[in-house]
Order: C-alpha cells, then structure tokens, then sequence
C-alpha cells in the first residue's frame, strides 16, 4: 500500500481562491494527485469546502449531493453582471422608503414585524426551481456558460430543480449613502442552488436591484465549519477524516457477512443474504466488512434497473436485488 494520505477533509477556503485554485495547492501541500472537491464555491466565497483524497474521491457524487449551508449578505440598490460584488454594475435603483425601514427593524429588533422581507423569504422557500447565474460553470453547448458570457453573448439558462430546506434573516442595516442598505440571511439548501440567483431573486420580489456581496458556507452535509482546516500541510493531515468514516458520517449504512464482502470486493451480484445488517433506505448506502471497513458503496437494484442487470435479459424476479456503485480496496 502507499504512504499517499487517503480519506476527506473540510478546509476553510480563504476569500479570493477558486476552488481549482484550493484542490491545485492541496495537491501540493499533500505530494498527492489525487484529490478532488465535493461542491464548487465562488472566489468571493469563504467557508467549508470538501476535500476528497486518495480512494475518498470516489465519494465525490455522493458528497456533492448533499445539503449546503450559508450565511450570505444581500446589498439592495444596485445589480450587477455576475450576481455578486465582483462584478460590473448593470442596473441602480432606489430602495424603497418602506423596505429601507424594514432592513433596519430586521438589524436592531429580533421579532419586530417586517412583513416584505418576511414574505420574499417565505416565497424563496416555496421555490421548486432556480434559473441559475449566467455568470456560472454550467455547460452550455460544449463551452462553459461564463465564458459565453464574459465574449459578450446573451446566456439564457433553463430553471433547474432546487429545494430552499431553510431560509431567514439574521441581521440588516440601511446607512447612509454611498453605502447600500443590505440583509444577511441564513439558508440550508439542495445541490444545484445559486446563492447569487437569491440575492437577483430577492431584488426582483422587493422591488429593488440586489447583489450578494459576502457568501460563507458553514456547512456541505456532515461536514461543518467548527472542523475546517487551514489550507495548510499539517492542518490538512491532523483533519483528515479516515475514509471508512468518512464514508458513515456520509452514507446510510449496511453490514456485509464475510461471504457477502468477499463477494463484493470479486464485483459479484449480492443478495439479501449477503448482508449482516440493511440499510433501511433504498438510496446508495455504504457497506461495510465485519471489522469496519468501506468494502463498497452500492443499492438496492429497482426493478427496472434489476432487469438490465440480469445476464441474458432474465425476469427482474431472478436479476440481484443489490448493485454495486463503487467498490474500495480492502
């Protein structure tokens, strides 16, 4: 086995950084090309961003599924280009005297009635669906939708599913200007959702131009910002969590019998009868060997998918009940 480190660890990215930029110099510090990240964050952005290391990248699609949490800053009276405060200003406007009333009752009083921001947040979290920021990594006929963007070209993205599991205001102040009155918000949400679509979104419900000006990401599922590390050699090696629990902390779980995680790790169809314990969810669960150790992630097989499986198109009854997604050495 090699001595290259192995598992996931949270860095606290630092402002001005992409998250390219975070993996490249992570790559450095830990003498390891392998190493992957677990959900993109925006230069401007700080906070909580996962590090996949050695054998844990391959917990990738499972960890960027999941749930992010923020606290983020709105500034209302102005737009710009990219949604956030690094961008070219497109559109001013004046802040309603009303809504200017109610940031400040929103900064000095907790519990004081402010029924317009109360009602843009309720309606961002009915939102089933977000159209994403021109200005964003999406892929838009083979090109990246900012590089169609910054060449001048007007990007029109299609609205993608989102889910807003939590969303409220913190804090606002509304000083004189220059300076824009703002809100800060606190917001849990699914994988795919734009925290800069919030603040175009919020502007466009309050009758007032917006843009993020700050993002800090406190937490990507399990992983929080207590437990993030500086980007630095020793930091990222003490934080490292052991992929076996990582991979726990991630996944719902299932015990495999010693026959069943044999046959597992040969990439052999499971049956009921090669676990020990199920996992009680049907989504991809992490299996493990009697002595703790990640021998593959997989799931149940549905009955469709269970069909395709089978050799020579046999009836679903007869296919396995259980696929394997992603197997680990032991």
């Amino acid at each position: 086995m090699s001595d290259a480190p192995s598992g996931v660890v949270a860095v606290d990215k630092p402002g001005g950084m992409t998250s390219h930029d975070v993996v490249a110099r992570a790559r450095r510090l830990l003498q390891t090309r392998k190493i992957g990240h677990a959900g993109t964050l925006d230069p401007m952005a700080t906070g909580v961003l996962v590090l996949l290391v050695g054998e844990a990248t391959k917990l990738g699609p499972y960890l960027t599924a999941h749930r992010k949490r923020y606290v983020a800053r709105v500034a209302f009276g102005a737009g710009t280009d990219t949604l956030d405060r690094e961008g070219s200003v497109t559109e001013t406007g004046e802040v309603p005297a009303w809504l200017r009333e109610e940031i400040e009752r929103a900064g000095t009083a907790t519990g004081t009635a402010i029924p317009g921001l109360t009602g843009a947040m309720a309606a961002e979290r009915a939102r089933r669906e977000q159209v994403p920021p021109a200005y964003s990594a999406i892929q838009v006929d083979g090109r990246r939708s900012y590089d169609r963007a910054r060449a001048g070209e007007v990007v029109e993205l299609a609205a993608r599913p989102v889910e807003v599991l939590a969303l409220r205001v913190v804090g606002g102040a509304a000083p004189e200007a220059p300076a824009l009155p703002f809100v800060d918000v606190e917001l849990e949400v699914s994988k795919g959702y734009y925290v800069r679509s919030l603040a175009r979104d919020l502007g466009a419900r309050l009758g007032a131009p917006a843009h993020l000006t700050a993002l800090r990401r406190t937490a990507s599922g399990p992983f929080v910002i207590a437990q993030a590390v500086t980007l630095e050699a020793e930091a990222m090696r003490a934080g490292l969590t052991p992929l076996d629990e990582a991979a726990r902390a991630a996944l719902p779980s299932g015990r495999l019998t010693p026959e069943g995680a044999l046959r597992a790790r040969r990439g052999q169809p499971l049956t009921e009868g090669d676990f020990a314990e199920l996992s009680p969810e049907d989504e991809a669960a992490a299996w493990f060997d009697a002595a703790g150790r990640l021998v593959a992630i997989g799931a149940r097989a549905g009955r469709g998918s269970a069909k395709e499986a089978a050799p020579g198109g046999a009836e679903a009854a007869e296919a396995p009940r259980f696929v394997i997604h992603r197997g680990f050495a032991p």
